[in-house]
């Protein structure tokens, strides 16, 4: 989904396409303000039907223009979708490391810190689909070996909530609520393992398996395994 920005080569070679480099390197506000209100739409139309479904026509009436206009901003579906993406996936990051580390400052259990975690996780991607699914299916597992500062960031931030979710497991081992025969680091592979592959199959609004479902079967089946009997 998220691919390299590729350029339709009667686009990427004509007028307009000098023209959008021009306007950009010029970066006028009347010229980034349409560009930023094109990118809301756009994001608006890819979580409604997805990148595959959503076309550049679909954007187009939505932006009050045509499709040859869009051109003038951006030089495809892909990379529209990639700033669109980029921008996304960094907020929501931003978000959930800010609310994790809230969570894991409250006076409360190792395993109730647990559970909002994990509820925090699945409510996000519910919430901001498809971008944050986008992240874990195609740059999640190559974003490590980019050198973009982007790149960079995502990683580190994405380390910061596994090292939360860490800490508040060796907690819970600590004060006997979690069992202390098990690796907690693959403790926590197995948790993001088991949250993170949701994006194979849950789509919000599916009516087979809703967001307090998933958090529910996922809590009850993680919590078991690692409750204490002692």
């Amino acid at each position: 989904m998220a691919s390299p920005a590729r350029r339709p080569p009667a686009v990427s070679g004509s007028g307009l396409a000098q023209r959008r480099r021009s306007a950009q390197a010029e970066g006028s506000p009347a010229y980034l303000a349409k560009r930023s209100e094109l990118l809301e739409i756009a994001g608006d139309v890819f979580k409604e039907k997805g990148f595959e479904a959503a076309t550049l026509n679909d954007i187009a009436t939505r932006f009050g223009t045509d499709r040859a206009a869009i051109y003038y901003y951006f030089g495809s579906k892909d990379e529209l979708f990639q700033e669109v993406f980029q921008a996304t996936a960094k907020t929501v990051l931003d978000e959930n490391l800010a609310e994790a580390t809230r969570i894991a400052d409250l006076e409360i259990t190792a395993h109730e810190k647990l559970r909002k975690l994990i509820e925090l996780q699945i409510t996000s991607y519910e919430v901001n689909y498809p971008y944050v699914y986008v992240y874990i299916q195609e740059d999640m597992g190559k974003v490590a070996f980019q050198s973009t500062p982007w790149a960079k960031e995502m990683v580190r931030k994405t380390r910061r909530f596994e090292a939360i979710v860490t800490e508040v497991i060796t907690a819970g081992v600590r004060g006997g609520e979690f069992r202390g025969d098990l690796a907690v680091p693959v403790v926590v592979k197995a948790l993001f393992g088991m949250i993170n592959w949701t994006y194979r199959w849950f789509r919000p609004g599916d009516r087979k398996y809703s967001a307090q479902q998933t958090i529910d079967t996922f809590s009850a089946i993680f919590f078991d395994g690692l409750h204490h009997h002692g």
